[in-house]
């Protein structure tokens, strides 16, 4: 399945050429591709706030290359450049404040400056760590895209619908993608009827790039509209839906892009299966339960306008971009290190007590 995955890659979203991040803006998709250029900790900060890139395991890989950019400018700008270095992590935490894989790869890029040895490069090492969290994604999302097709194939194994929520494909991630990396996984290995995706608003992900990815590959897939997803798994035959997180807490409790929390209510209302997938840096065990996660909320101007042209009536908007899914309506989180099975305290963690399995 491995080799499969890797012949199969045709997307990509961050890219780390001669001490330059590039990254496709994704505001910009499908009608556009278009790669922009990264030299400082700021405008890295800057991409994640304004969504230039977005998905929570994107968003600490790219922070992390920030530090690299930070640290760079820090040495040639003289002085107590570890001190100076304080205002990028700053400036990098606050870009966005629920997807906690940001705040995990920012921690890895410090506990790596405080490992240097004496004589060591700082940016050959802090650019080294931050390759080395980019590459481990990647494997990560390869073993957890074995873990959920057989997961799948355990359940039935003849061609099936899913339905799946937001993006979280190689844009998303290092490379290949958690829920639609599973998904991928799936069509590969003969599971896929076709796969149901919901246009996820306000920012219209799954319209733009889901939707896009799996086109790209060949994927049976059909849009629709968010509130039609319940009818979907009442007429439609829908087996799974597949989704990735932002923030996963002690107990389970999975924060995932706005409508998640709807979509396991009437999974388990229609007895579909109900799978998170996402790397274990999305667990957060410092946070007993999802009451604790701090829900990014956007500017209304999201909601009521389309492209800059308004298309509300004169109302004010509530958008919170994020919402929690309780862990009783989860039927297995799938990570790298093995499989949560109706997830709960205990469970998880036991689970952060294993080691990878790639």
């Amino acid at each position: 399945m491995r080799e499969q995955l890797l012949a199969a890659e045709k997307v990509k979203a961050i890219d780390w050429r001669g001490g330059v991040l590039y990254l496709l803006d994704q505001r910009l998709l499908p009608l556009e591709e278009r790669w922009l250029a990264y030299e400082s900790a700021e405008a890295v900060a800057e991409a994640i706030r304004s969504m230039v890139v977005r998905g929570a395991p994107a968003i600490g890989i790219s922070a992390a290359y920030g530090v690299a950019l930070g640290v760079r400018a820090r040495l040639a700008a003289g002085g107590d450049w570890q001190a100076a270095l304080e205002e990028d992590f700053q400036r990098l935490a606050e870009s966005r404040p629920t997807a906690v894989n940001l705040f995990w790869a920012l921690n890895c890029m410090r506990e790596r400056l405080g490992r240097l040895k004496p004589g060591e490069d700082p940016l050959l090492a802090l650019e080294a760590e931050a390759v080395a969290i980019h590459l481990s994604d990647r494997e990560a999302n390869l073993t957890m895209a074995q873990l959920g097709v057989d997961l799948i194939r355990k359940h039935q194994g003849n061609p099936q619908a899913l339905l799946t929520h937001c993006n979280t494909g190689a844009l998303a991630t290092g490379g290949f993608g958690t829920a639609l990396g599973v998904i991928r996984a799936a069509y590969l290995d003969g599971l896929v009827e076709r796969v149901y995706a919901d246009e996820t608003r306000p920012w219209l992900q799954g319209s733009r790039l889901t939707a896009w990815e799996l086109i790209n590959e060949g994927i049976p897939v059909s849009l629709n509209a968010d509130s039609a997803a319940a009818h979907l798994m009442k007429t439609k035959g829908i087996t799974w839906v597949i989704v990735g997180a932002d923030r996963i807490t002690a107990n389970g409790d999975v924060a995932n892009k706005i409508g998640t929390y709807q979509l396991a209510v009437n999974a388990m209302h229609h007895g579909v299966r109900f799978m998170v997938v996402a790397p274990s840096s999305t667990i957060d065990m410092n946070l007993e339960s999802g009451d604790d996660i701090p829900i990014e909320e956007r500017a209304g101007s999201e909601l009521l306008e389309l492209g800059g042209q308004r298309v509300a009536a004169e109302v004010e908007a509530v958008n919170p971009v994020f919402d929690v899914t309780p862990a009783d309506l989860i039927d297995y989180i799938v990570t790298e290190k093995g499989v949560v099975e109706r997830p709960d305290a205990a469970k998880m963690a036991q689970l952060m007590c294993r080691k990878r399995l790639h």
